[in-house]
């Protein structure tokens, strides 16, 4: 055999491996005829006819719709909706069972992503037909009810996001029965109460993303995770215990009232983000925080941090913006947040030294220590007035003490002495 011929036929047997080689199983392209139907044949699915091969023809693919297969059989399905026009729920004929029912037709499901169409109703227990999913998007429908229990049963589920919903209830203590669960995204939905404690142990758990919820209560402890998202929700008062691999913590918008702990975040080298904005917290401000390595976004801002920053403090090299706003900051801006150009720095609402740059306004020293007193921050130098006034005044009642005691001690003696 010539060697040309040879590479033709080594080319046509490795095209024969290549995933999507082959035509889709004719039952598996009714189901997603199905679907389409069962959407109300949006445009977005307006490239799929009759004759089109989804697994070998390109031709029919967009960015916001497509499929990807394995031989035969459909591994990925894309339909992803137009995330400007806001789509409108589907009418009320649509059947979220009925179209779930249709989709555990593909077995052989790994991704999956619906976004932007319209899908309502709760999610049905019976995704847990679809055993091979990995991951799975439905975000930006109107989905409401509680997460089925149905989910635990997806053994190799890695990631479930499902933002911008209507998801209610408490966050189940039952995740912790998905071993492979590493991303969680639950973002602007109506869950309420508290975190489960079995979040700790969720082992494979990496990125745990839940802000703009009706959340309460203390954090479990989070020490597994990279990215914790808890914004805007009612959560503290207490700082979640951190592990050293976590990268990026934003807890803006709860109830946390407490200081935050230095010596853990010092620790926290791999730290890009950091945001606990508006917020409740006091104590001192941990200057460190901003040499950390990694830090690249920093955010205090609308908290009640005292403490006196100083013009030498060092600044990591990847760090980009910091927000130091509204809280009771005193001494002089560190100049590693004024000469490096490419940072954006907020300082104002403090009663920081500007060495004459008054483009960001500031209070008079006064006002810190008087807010820092009326929220029960009293400085270290008042501690030591307290505590001197405290031994003055104990002086003065143990002297009096003795002055009463010798006084009785001689009516005594006088009334008893003959007369």
């Amino acid at each position: 055999m010539g060697g040309h011929a040879l590479l033709i036929l080594l080319s046509v047997a490795s095209l024969a491996l290549l995933p999507g080689a082959t035509p889709l199983q004719p039952s598996q392209a009714w189901s997603l005829f199905k679907l389409r139907q069962l959407l109300g044949d949006p445009p977005v699915l307006g490239t799929w006819h009759n004759y089109t091969d989804f697994c070998y023809g390109g031709d029919y693919k967009t960015a916001s719709a497509f499929v990807e297969c394995y031989e035969d059989s459909v591994t990925q399905l894309h339909i992803m909706g137009d995330p400007g026009a806001g789509a409108r729920p589907l009418p009320a004929t649509f059947s979220i069972d009925a179209f779930f029912t249709t989709l555990s037709r593909l077995p052989d499901l790994k991704v999956l992503t619906l976004t932007n169409l319209g899908l309502w109703g709760p999610l049905p227990g019976k995704i847990s037909r679809l055993q091979k999913l990995e991951i799975v998007n439905v975000s930006s429908n109107y989905l409401y009810g509680e997460l089925p229990r149905g989910l635990s049963q997806l053994g190799s589920l890695q990631t479930l996001v499902a933002d911008h919903n209507m998801l209610g209830g408490k966050l189940p203590g039952w995740l912790k029965d998905m071993p492979l669960l590493a991303v969680l995204s639950l973002r602007n939905n109506m869950l309420q109460g508290t975190l489960p404690e079995s979040l700790k142990d969720m082992l494979s758990l990496r990125s745990l993303v839940l802000a703009s919820n009706n959340l309460s209560g203390n954090l479990p402890d989070l020490k597994n995770l990279q990215v914790i998202d808890m914004a805007n929700n009612a959560l503290g008062p207490k700082f979640p215990r951190l592990g050293r691999k976590v990268a990026s913590v934003v807890l803006a918008g709860n109830k946390f009232s407490d200081g935050l702990p230095a010596d853990m975040l010092a620790s926290c080298y791999l730290l890009e983000r950091l945001d606990v904005s508006g917020n409740r917290f006091v104590g001192p401000f941990p200057a460190a925080l901003l040499s950390l390595p990694s830090m690249e976004y920093l955010s205090i801002a609308g908290n009640r941090f005292t403490g006196r920053l100083s013009g030498n403090a060092s600044c990591g090299e990847n760090l980009r913006f910091v927000d130091l706003s509204s809280n009771l900051l005193t001494g002089s801006l560190p100049g590693c947040l004024l000469a490096a150009p490419g940072k954006s720095v907020l300082f104002s609402a403090n009663c920081l030294s500007t060495a004459g740059d008054d483009s960001q306004s500031q209070h008079p020293s006064p006002f810190c220590r008087n807010q820092a007193l009326a929220v029960g921050i009293v400085p270290e130098q008042g501690h030591k007035k307290s505590g001197a006034k405290a031994g003055v005044v104990a002086g003065i009642v143990l002297v009096g003490a003795l002055v009463v005691s010798a006084a009785v001690v001689f009516v005594v003696r006088k009334a008893s002495a003959p007369k």
